[in-house]
């Protein structure tokens, strides 16, 4: 297949580019071949996003979203294609490679569409309008989504991959598009009235609202329905919550956290936090897990959390960096090494995602999933010959390795889950055998072999280093960098690891400076990594949805609780009073996704669903308790209540479709506790106190600060802060609840058994 274009703007260099056809033909060779000047140049190379840069050079006259396609379709009478997908998308690629690069398929959609291409990540917006209509219609949905649309932007038809040409059981891509450029010429009227009618049902389906009386549903019962339902669907042997593909959905492990922490003497309870550490375990041991380069893959295809969807998104590694940290609160030191921070950073933000597919080798001519990270035996042996001193006669570090990590010579990827051969003869690394089994079969200590396999991973990590990387999709975005700070936070303050805590502060600081505009308040979307790695923005920069001040929010919270730092939590509440302005649905409460104002979006949504990152409703109830906590302004409160009455009808029938939700109805129902530590940032009596405070999973609380000179801005919102002091000269802290406050203690043990008073012995 053709390899990737050459560098995104190496051709072409005016403002808005014409469709180019040239005459000479791209390089078919291998990754090394000498890169030709594309025959083909289209729009796309004008934008920022690397989705649309890698459809830069197809024979369609791809436009981006935007007026001057919208425009061309009204003039010219002309239906639209929408292709909505990301850059690491694996069936994006497919598709990519089979229709939008063939020429005969791109002159097809040239004629008869104006044709448009949509990165789904910049642009969340978009996609979600043009899914609800597929799901509602096909009954599925997934990526790429391909989506055909009356001038005036109204879908009538759509699906997700397409094959080029028909297949016994799938209509091919090129028969789609005839017969629909067909049924305009002769149906037009008919089409318009069928897209005027589906865009009306549409809006019913979509609207959630509350009524100004309604009260939120009682959580006592949301909590108890969303147990039951996620105990229901339970792995009980390998964890997770269905047979497979399996996600590690972070939002389901916080709700059993969550739940233990409110019933941890009940059997339930009990069941919850085994649920929650089970599958993180499995997870931590299966082949999700990268146990090379760090980091979790996107989910597995099979039940085992053995062979799985190759690419890395920076939302899970964010999500899991924050549910590993709360395993370490609820259990053992195991849980520090299961997660290591994986994220790929660039002055000082985060990138989004790497892909699955990738050149086996630097002369490889195709590419394939998974090829970075799996193994062949014979490559092992080579690399880890050596003979281990005090090991059963004969036994190799190769020998120990594989072992542990279930190798096999002829590979251990069941045909099953390898349809396209691309992983036949390979091993994806997974741990068989607990250290202690490993350690009893080859007769070794248990530090002993731990420095061992230490010592194996960081030599096939250098052996990995020599391959072709994946795809890096360099874009940065404003809510999975909020979601990654958070992890970063989370950790650091949990585990005492200043570094972690320093990464979330830079990654805040870039957002500072680099997706937010102090003048008007607001944040943007994305911005990219350009040329000689300069940070660059779009000529017209996204300004930021619900979910990038909903995740910001959380995450500069999370960062003030781990760095003490007034400054964040300033920005915080600056931040929550423009969601408010920009989001708020005054008539049927709750906040929509997009803002007001865009002639080009059909209608504003609500997301009703906690899937793979929780839903920016779900989170925001447990934001806007926290700021009311930290600002006095009660008004919160009664908006976190507003969105809970909003979907109540939903979090009583199917709370497992909103476990994030049904979590915040617990802190809205018990109220969060507020800590308050008096004393001096620097001395050891308040660190410990702050320790004990981070050691303990207590999920309806907010922890603040009161003394030092980072405290005047609480101290002007809260004045309650100012009737609280060191008791004899001592660091104090005190847990208060409606600015009303416990009597004080010193020691980190009675501090403990305030926050967890029901826990014995374990937090």
């Amino acid at each position: 297949s053709a390899p990737r274009a050459p560098g995104p703007r190496d051709n072409v260099s005016c403002h808005r580019c014409v469709f180019l056809k040239g005459s000479m033909t791209m390089a078919t060779g291998g990754k090394n071949s000498e890169p030709s000047v594309p025959r083909y140049t289209n729009r796309l190379i004008n934008e920022k996003s690397p989705y649309l840069l890698q459809h830069a050079h197809n024979p369609v006259d791809w436009y981006p979203w935007g007026q001057e396609a919208f425009d061309k379709a009204e003039k010219e009478n002309k239906l639209i294609f929408l292709s909505v997908g990301y850059s690491t998308c694996h069936w994006c690629h497919v598709m990519e490679e089979e229709s939008f690069k063939n020429k005969e398929i791109g002159e097809i959609m040239n004629k008869n569409f104006v044709c448009i291409k949509v990165d789904r990540e910049e642009r969340p917006d978009v996609d979600k309008v043009y899914m609800t209509f597929v799901q509602a219609t096909s009954g599925g949905g997934g990526w790429p989504m391909s989506v055909w649309l009356t001038p005036d932007l109204k879908p009538f038809a759509g699906g997700t991959y397409f094959p080029p040409d028909d297949r016994v059981y799938r209509v091919g891509f090129r028969t789609v598009l005839l017969r629909i450029a067909e049924q305009w010429k002769q149906n037009k009227d008919a089409l318009l009235e069928s897209s005027q009618k589906i865009m009306e049902a549409l809006l019913i389906q979509a609207e959630i609202r509350g009524q100004a009386q309604e009260s939120p549903p009682p959580s006592e019962e949301v909590m108890a329905t969303c147990f039951q339902q996620l105990s229901k669907s339970y792995d009980e042997e390998y964890g997770g919550f269905s047979e497979f593909p399996k996600f590690p959905t972070p939002v389901n492990l916080n709700f059993l956290f969550t739940y233990w922490a409110l019933h941890r003497t009940t059997p339930e309870g009990a069941r919850a936090l085994q649920m929650a550490l089970h599958t993180l375990k499995m997870m931590a041991y299966g082949g999700i897990h990268d146990h090379i380069g760090q980091g979790f893959h996107r989910y597995s295809t099979d039940q085992h959390w053995h062979v799985p969807h190759f690419e890395k998104m920076l939302y899970d590694q964010g999500q899991l960096a924050a549910a590993y940290t709360k395993a370490f609160q609820g259990a053992d030191s195991f849980w520090e090494a299961a997660w290591k921070p994986v994220s790929q950073y660039f002055a000082g933000g985060f990138y989004s995602a790497e892909d699955a597919d990738s050149y086996p080798t630097a002369t490889s001519g195709e590419k394939r999933e998974g090829a970075f990270c799996v193994w062949s035996a014979e490559e092992i042996r080579a690399l880890l010959p050596d003979p281990v001193e005090g090991a059963t006669e004969g036994t190799t570090l190769g020998d120990v390795f594989m072992h542990h990590y279930g190798v096999k010579e002829g590979g251990n990827v069941s045909p099953m889950k390898d349809p396209h051969k691309e992983l036949k003869g390979k091993n994806v690394l997974i741990v068989q055998s607990s250290l202690e089994l490993t350690a009893a079969r080859f007769g070794l200590e248990l530090g002993r072999l731990s420095a061992l396999l230490r010592e194996s991973r960081q030599r096939l990590s250098a052996a990995r280093a020599q391959r072709p990387r994946p795809h890096l999709d360099t874009k940065m975005l404003a809510s999975w960098n909020g979601l990654m700070i958070s992890g970063f936070a989370l950790a650091g303050a949990t585990l005492a690891k200043e570094e972690y805590v320093s990464r979330a502060v830079q990654a805040a600081s870039f957002l500072q400076r680099h997706l937010f505009d102090p003048t008007s308040g607001r944040l943007l979307r994305s911005c990219y990594r350009g040329k000689d790695n300069m940070v660059e923005q779009s000529a017209v920069p996204i300004q930021g949805f619900l979910e990038d001040y909903v995740f910001v929010i959380q995450a500069l919270f999370d960062l003030y609780e781990a760095s003490l730092d007034q400054g964040w939590l300033e920005w915080a509440l600056q931040l929550q009073h423009m969601q408010d302005k920009l989001f708020w649905d005054p008539k049927g409460f709750a906040y929509f996704s997009s803002e007001a104002g865009d002639p080009s979006l059909l209608f504003r949504l609500k997301d009703d669903q906690d899937g793979a990152e929780p839903s920016a409703n779900s989170v925001t109830v447990t934001n806007l308790l926290r700021a009311a906590c930290y600002s006095g302004h009660m008004e919160w409160v009664e908006k976190a209540g507003r969105i809970l009455a909003a979907f109540s009808e939903r979090l009583l029938k199917i709370p497992v479709a909103l476990p994030e939700m049904a979590r915040a109805s617990a802190a809205f129902h018990h109220t969060l506790k507020q800590v308050v530590i008096c004393g001096d940032p620097q001395g050891e009596d308040t660190k410990d106190l702050l320790r004990c405070v981070h050691s303990v999973f207590c999920p309806n609380k907010v922890l603040m600060l009161a003394d030092g000179d980072g405290a005047a801005f609480l101290r002007r919102q809260l004045p309650f802060l100012s009737s609280l002091e060191r008791r004899d000269g001592k660091a104090t802290a005190y847990l208060c609840s409606n600015f009303a406050c416990s009597l004080p203690v010193t020691s980190p043990q009675e501090l403990r058994t305030m926050l967890a008073p029901r826990a014995s012995g374990a937090p």
